[in-house]
């Protein structure tokens, strides 16, 4: 059976790695769905490739980054499909002012089905079912599910498993030497909740006005068609005009809730 861990890049994911490098859990493969060098946060590639590459084929553990493509074998990012195509529109789960989120497809077309296609390639079967690990720790149990909605997939949580909250997982990592990653997330997630776009706006002013420019070319493309703003804040207001008076606000930016993927680490 091929036994696999979906690979996100954030705290849990990399725990798992640190166990798996421990022989405490035995997952000899991690898979990286990588949503595009142009979507997902460019911190989080950087420790992927810098840090948990390296750390993983020094104690003999295979990690690949796999990503969609297109039939014709172009790879294809989540940032360039929400720029391109018409029906790219609805991918992410942006507020609108009748309330929101609103469709989630982000996940299962550039996370789990590239991660279960790369399972398929490598032999996986109904009749012969991968299993694999999601990185949902004891503070987030809810996010679990007990089936895969993929029929050559078995779901399993080693960090549920073994009763290891977020703070754990931080722990399991310093102690392996290894620095603390952020939470992984495309830059431009709508899960973000205000202090992480603060954040951004703070610490990379050029990854934000990316953002607020992606949500204006949605918004000019949807009053083409007649249909009303969506926001990729849940202040339900343009980006560009989630102001705080941190003065008066104090912001915890590592304390932050999720998309229920399990394929995602994102704060919301």
């Amino acid at each position: 059976m091929i036994r696999a861990v979906s690979y996100g890049g954030g705290v849990q994911s990399n725990a798992l790695l640190v166990l798996a490098a421990q022989g405490t859990i035995d997952f000899p493969l991690f898979i990286f769905a990588n949503t595009g060098d142009d979507s997902e946060h460019p911190d989080t590639l950087a420790y992927v490739r810098d840090i948990a590459m390296p750390y993983a084929a020094q104690h003999g553990i295979e990690m690949v980054i796999v990503q969609k493509k297109l039939k014709d074998g172009t790879p294809q990012t989540l940032y360039d499909s929400l720029t391109r195509e018409e029906k790219s529109m609805e991918v992410i789960p942006m507020y609108g002012k009748t309330g929101g989120p609103g469709i989630r497809a982000c996940t299962a077309h550039f996370k789990s089905r590239v991660i279960a296609k790369e399972l398929r390639r490598r032999g996986a079967k109904a009749k012969n079912k991968a299993l694999l690990a999601l990185g949902i720790s004891l503070d987030e149990w809810h996010r679990a599910r007990t089936t895969s909605r993929i029929n050559h997939e078995i779901l399993t949580y080693p960090l549920l498993d073994m009763r290891l909250n977020r703070n754990a997982c931080r722990t399991i990592i310093e102690k392996a030497g290894l620095p603390i990653p952020r939470k992984s997330a495309c830059f431009f997630c709508p899960y973000h909740n205000r202090a992480t776009w603060v954040q951004m706006q703070r610490e990379s002013p050029a990854l934000f006005d990316r953002a607020v420019a992606l949500e204006r070319h949605i918004n000019a493309r949807r009053e083409e068609k007649g249909k009303p703003a969506v926001f990729l804040s849940r202040d339900v207001i343009p980006l560009d005009q989630v102001i705080v008076d941190v003065g008066q606000q104090a912001f915890d930016f590592d304390n932050l809730a999720v998309c229920e993927s399990g394929y995602c680490e994102v704060p919301a």
